[in-house]
């Protein structure tokens, strides 16, 4: 069968190349450049928990070696710390200080109102998006499913039943032949554009002034957002997030439509900056500056026949910290494993209108949680009236922005996906919704081995996971033919697609002998009060959109749907 097309090298298109590969699907990653990327520190990347797992387990190895988390996030307004909050690893429990003080160096003040937080935030990855690219580049360069392509700029797209063919110009033009084509080739997508599909939107929505500077601040390792500082020419807002090496990216919000910003003043804000947070101006290494302008643009479509969009293609934001590769990490990751699908077994048009229906639906929502949160912070009045304590909400908002939490940040659900079960008697409640990322438990699999929930995804299979307290004590040989695992492991074998079976002590929210569905993305699918094996196998039917398969009359051959319990 004819490889995947992924027209695009960046971020995006070398990740869904990644996902394919690794689900056995051969990828051809078109790449208009010539196959690397000029080293911009002050274009930085900053990936969630969830898309820095995925990067992880496509085997990009910049991330250890050029990544920062950030051990704390800090919120100060005029000379006041409103909020701090401690940051640590996604499954790290405890409380997080946030006391109000008075912020180092020249800016000590009296303590005023602030808030406190309990809860340990999980911490972002931040890194430069060209170490990002060029990790992503060699794990690409070193899977044999995967070719990339250097200097090869898209110019013809065809489609027929069978698959599609471009046309590609540059040293090597020539014509390729596809299944599907994915256009991960920016905001300008010529894929787009020869799909003919509009890109409307809202054009200069934030305009920042960034610098990349090696530098030592009073807040080592933590993340500050300081709004209205008290220094002549600090604007609005300006942020500092570091970096590995003692490397930080500042950021100023700069007015919309204003005047160039020359080099020397955007060296005269880094002094300012510096001195009004240090008290007077340290010593520093600037690395890089520009300037960049943030639109806000969702493409009509995301499918055309056998072309898809991704990325900067398909969609455009990144106002109030909001990350547009994040999204575009989870457009690969949600496109990866359905393309994957229909090319080892056939797929129904459902399993893949719900890339667009599911991925779609999500960024509008981001989109426009983004605009109307620029309305309160940015343009005042309006839902401004309905917050109580202003400063207050103000200040949460520009958190989830930033830290990936809320309608602004947090990882998306698909409760109303076409790939949604229907309701059925087995189906439980766990404190995962339906359609949202499930948690990063610890789970055993048939083999004994112990792993992350997450480890396990991206593998083109369907995971079914037993809740069985006491197992993490029990031989392995016993409990793998005790109670209800034969019978589950049967149910899971006459799935109609492919599924691994794994077992966790607690899931939250659970009680014993719980059975959760997981989609290969992650996504909780349904969760059942004990082995039912009809209603599974319905569930999994459905999460794979129905098509090509085992029959349902031959999967549920001889069984009965009733509970079984361990006895």
């Amino acid at each position: 069968m004819d490889p995947v097309i992924v027209v695009g090298a960046g971020p995006v298109g070398l990740a869904l190349s990644l996902c394919l590969a690794t689900q056995g699907v051969p990828t051809v990653v078109l790449d208009e450049g010539a196959g690397g990327d000029e080293p911009r520190p002050a274009r930085t990347a900053v990936l969630r928990p969830d898309t820095a797992a995925l990067v992880a387990r496509l085997g990009c190895s910049t991330l250890r070696d050029e990544g920062a988390q950030w051990v704390g996030w800090r919120q100060l307004r005029r000379k006041q710390q409103m909020r701090r909050l401690r940051l640590g690893d996604a499954d790290e429990v405890g409380g997080a200080s946030a006391a109000v003080g008075t912020v180092p160096g020249a800016l000590g003040a009296a303590a005023g109102d602030g808030e406190r937080a309990d809860a340990v935030f999980p911490s972002p990855l931040h890194l430069p998006q060209h170490a990002l690219t060029r990790g992503l580049r060699d794990a690409a360069a070193r899977h044999e499913l995967v070719r990339l392509v250097p200097e090869s700029r898209l110019d013809s797209l065809e489609q027929d039943p069978r698959g599609v063919t471009v046309h590609t110009r540059g040293p090597g033009a020539t014509w390729w032949r596809g299944s599907h084509v994915v256009g991960c080739d920016g905001a300008r997508s010529t894929v787009r554009k020869l799909l003919g599909v509009r890109f409307p939107g809202r054009t200069a929505v934030e305009r920042h002034a960034v610098a990349a500077l090696r530098v030592e601040l009073p807040w080592p390792g933590e993340a500050v957002l300081h709004r209205q500082p008290p220094w002549r020419g600090g604007g609005q807002e300006v942020s500092a997030r570091p970096l590995p090496d003692g490397a930080w990216r500042l950021d100023w919000l700069l007015p919309a439509r204003g005047e160039l910003v020359t080099p020397e003043a955007l060296v005269e804000r880094v002094r300012d900056t510096l001195a009004g947070w240090c008290g007077e101006a340290p010593p520093y290494d600037l690395l890089d500056t520009g300037v960049y302008t943030l639109h806000h643009r969702l493409a009509r479509r995301w499918r055309v026949d056998r072309a898809f969009l991704a990325g900067d293609a398909a969609h455009l934001l990144g106002a109030l910290g909001t990350q547009g590769l994040d999204e575009g990490l989870r457009d690969a990751e949600n496109l990866g494993w359905k393309l994957a699908h229909a090319w080892h077994h056939g797929a129904s048009e459902t399993l893949l209108d719900s890339y667009q229906a599911e991925r779609r639906t999500a960024v509008a929502a981001r989109l426009r949680a983004a605009d109307q949160s620029l309305t309160i912070l940015r343009g005042g009045g309006g839902l401004r009236t309905y917050l109580p304590g202003t400063a207050r909400g103000h200040d949460t908002l520009l958190a989830d922005g930033h830290l990936g939490n809320g309608p602004l940040g947090a990882p998306p659900a698909y409760p109303h996906s076409p790939l949604a079960p229907p309701h059925a008697e087995g189906h439980t409640t766990v404190d995962t919704r339906t359609g949202a990322p499930v948690a990063d438990v610890l789970v055993t699999a048939p083999d004994g081995t112990t792993v992350r929930l997450r480890d396990r995804l991206g593998r083109g299979r369907a995971l079914v996971v037993l809740v069985a307290p006491g197992t993490g004590v029990w031989d392995r040989r016993h409990w793998l033919t005790a109670g209800v695992m034969p019978r589950l492991a049967e149910a899971v074998a006459a799935l109609p697609a492919p599924s691994e079976l794994l077992v966790t002590e607690s899931y939250p929210g659970a009680s014993a002998h719980t059975v959760l569905l997981v989609r290969p993305d992650g996504h909780l699918v349904a969760a059942f009060g004990g082995v039912r094996p009809d209603e599974l196998y319905a569930a999994a039917d459905a999460a794979r959109g129905g098509g090509p398969g085992p029959s349902s009359a031959k999967g549920r051959a001889g069984r009965t749907d009733r509970t079984v319990n361990i006895n």
